[in-house]
């Protein structure tokens, strides 16, 4: 057994250069917050978020017009997960291994489906946060998107609601699931067409760059949103007599009449309005209640009454500005001296920009490596990110 993890490094990364190529799009495509990584476990970081300012008539006076005060709102972002997935050998599992000249591959393997959870787990984190805080929805629930050949309208839908929304346009991600990638793939022959779409990436390596200004990722773990229970029929009513109904940009919604509970994901629809809209906040509840819809909450005024369609489960996949979604990831602490760890190290994974702990632990006849990392993820700004239903 090595005394050191230096001897190892070459096992490390070889296992590393295998989950980098796992299929991760919401890792690399989210912005990195310094100002997180900082934090302890669980203590909120709070970022920042700026309000709409409204402009005001310029009327000749004395003095300059008593405004321009306004509220600095704020997302709390924590760094809430600290793991380990150790690898473990006695000294009679080495020895047996050693002879058979099969350990170096076997430990590298181990590593590789360490850093494998590890990805994973963070992967899915990001999903779920995600498109549970998206805006609203495009494309038809239970539909894969991109079914149609030289229709590119589940491109321009989705975008539309971002631009709509007022997001940044110069760092648009969009992160497909393995059924929209499979339709792009085998039914837009215009992406595959080096004389319209540019670049031959499509044709010689299954994926492309940027289409209508969006990078185009692909990842594993999108994937199905199961909706509440609430019943198909009858459906819930919008319930606010006085004033009559909701305005536009009203969030918290009461709806009474229907059945079954809410959760965060489900699409939101009022009757006389097309838009999709996303659950923040549902409700475990039955009948009369409030659901929270995400920012910026109704484009349509929704009057009192109005029916509220339950509809279906779907595959989210998920468009937005990188800068609407914060992962924060770093060394779990140690106390101060340190622990009983031997060794340790760091390995950074080029691809995802996650830097892997490495600690040797020695034991009794044993030797345990724990592969670790603490990470927080958070999205800021809902506005910024939108739906494209499967």
């Amino acid at each position: 057994m090595a005394s050191t993890l230096t001897d190892l490094i070459p096992d490390m990364y070889e296992a590393l250069d295998v989950v980098s190529r796992e299929l991760t799009g919401f890792i690399p495509a989210v912005s990195r917050s310094s100002g997180v990584e900082r934090a302890a476990l669980n203590q909120e970081v709070l970022v920042p978020v700026t309000t709409a300012i409204e402009g005001a008539d310029n009327t000749p006076g004395v003095n300059a017009p008593d405004t321009g005060d306004t509220t600095v709102d704020n997302v709390a972002v924590t760094i809430s997960k600290s793991k380990h997935w150790p690898v473990r050998w006695n000294g009679e599992q080495t020895r047996g291994l050693i002879n058979a000249g099969t350990f170096s591959s076997i430990q590298a393997d181990r590593f590789y489906q360490a850093m494998r959870a590890a990805v994973n787990e963070i992967e899915y984190d990001l999903w779920l946060e995600t498109y549970r805080r998206a805006s609203r929805a495009y494309g038809t629930a239970g539909t894969t998107p991109f079914a149609t050949a030289a229709d590119l309208t589940d491109f321009s839908g989705t975008l539309r609601i971002l631009e709509e929304n007022g997001a940044p346009t110069n760092d648009i991600q969009l992160v497909l699931g393995h059924s929209a990638m499979g339709n792009l793939r085998g039914k837009q022959s215009g992406l595959f067409k080096v004389n319209e779409a540019g670049s031959d990436d499509m044709l010689r390596n299954g994926m492309t760059d940027r289409i209508m200004n969006m990078a185009i990722r692909h990842s594993h773990a999108v994937g199905r949103h199961t909706k509440g229970t609430a019943a198909a029929s009858p459906n819930y009513l919008i319930d606010r007599a006085s004033p009559d109904g909701y305005a536009v940009g009203d969030t918290t919604i009461h709806i009474d009449t229907g059945s079954g509970t809410h959760v965060a994901g489900d699409l939101f629809v009022v009757a006389g309005d097309t838009n999709k809209y996303i659950i923040g906040t549902g409700s475990a509840s039955s009948g009369d209640k409030d659901i929270v819809l995400n920012a910026p909450g109704l484009l349509v005024a929704a009057a009192n009454n109005a029916e509220v369609a339950d509809l279906a489960n779907y595959t989210a996949n998920v468009a937005f500005a990188r800068s609407a979604v914060v992962l924060a990831t770093r060394a779990p602490a140690l106390p101060q001296g340190g622990d009983s760890a031997s060794d340790i190290t760091t390995l950074v994974d080029e691809r995802t920009g996650l830097a892997f702990e490495v600690a040797m632990y020695k034991q009794f006849l044993q030797t345990v490596y724990h592969v670790r990392l603490a990470w927080g993820y958070k999205a800021i700004k809902p506005e910024h990110i939108g739906i494209l239903l499967g």
